[in-house]
């Protein structure tokens, strides 16, 4: 999947300007402010009404929120009402839930469960399973691991990867976390100010990083991650 050209903008003032391709799985990352977020919502068609947005992607596409592509949040917690059972906020064929709860290893009987009563990794595996349920040709990751501690991370980042195969969508994952988009993505594309200043295969890009901003990123992140273990 191409985009040729996505421009936002707030009056005068030019917010993102970049053009990248998902061949399979792509990392954005960059630091807050840069313009992950406001990605997100063009490609969702969310932004606020104040802003213009020219997008312009390959005919073979064609991008509806919670159709063709679809999002995971940052926060599982935050993602459903916390006095709705999962049952009540689900909503597909009971066969396409049976089968995508076997895929994710959840017991059908959680459906009868009030959000709060989860745990991060099974409420994370609910909402991943509510984004595929229709089948999106793009799913957009929006810091999914951030509530997670490092071991479930790990587990959710293999659920991925197994479900990639499985249903054959593509993925755009958006994060500060350059270890565990290391993990899951193929691609990787630097977001500085609204601008792509690095774009390339995930190994190249993390072994040889050629923009001073890429390589302090970089640092900074697998050292703020080795503190944290």
């Amino acid at each position: 999947m191409k985009i040729e050209r996505l421009h936002i903008t707030l009056g005068e003032q030019t917010l993102v300007d970049i053009s990248f391709e998902i061949h399979n799985s792509l990392a954005l990352v960059g630091q807050s402010g840069s313009g992950k977020s406001l990605t997100l919502k063009a490609l969702l068609d969310m932004l606020p009404k104040q802003m213009e947005c020219e997008l312009v992607y390959d005919a073979e596409y064609k991008l509806q929120a919670g159709k063709t592509v679809s999002l995971v949040v940052q926060n599982p917690f935050t993602a459903l009402s916390p006095l709705t059972k999962i049952n009540k906020q689900f909503f597909a064929p009971q066969e396409r839930i049976k089968q995508l709860f076997s895929l994710l290893d959840l017991d059908l009987a959680l459906l009868q469960r009030f959000p709060p009563e989860l745990s991060g990794g099974q409420l994370q595996r609910i909402v991943i399973a509510m984004a595929i349920a229709q089948k999106p040709k793009l799913l957009l990751l929006d810091e999914p691991t951030t509530a997670l501690d490092p071991q479930t991370t790990k587990a959710i980042i293999e659920l991925l990867k197994k479900l990639q195969k499985q249903e054959g969508f593509k993925m755009l994952f958006v994060t500060h976390d350059i270890a565990s988009a290391q993990e899951l993505c193929e691609d990787i594309c630097v977001l500085q100010e609204g601008c792509l200043v690095a774009c390339g295969k995930m190994v190249d890009v993390i072994a040889n990083p050629k923009q001073q901003y890429t390589k302090t990123l970089i640092e900074a992140n697998f050292a703020n991650r080795n503190f944290r273990e």
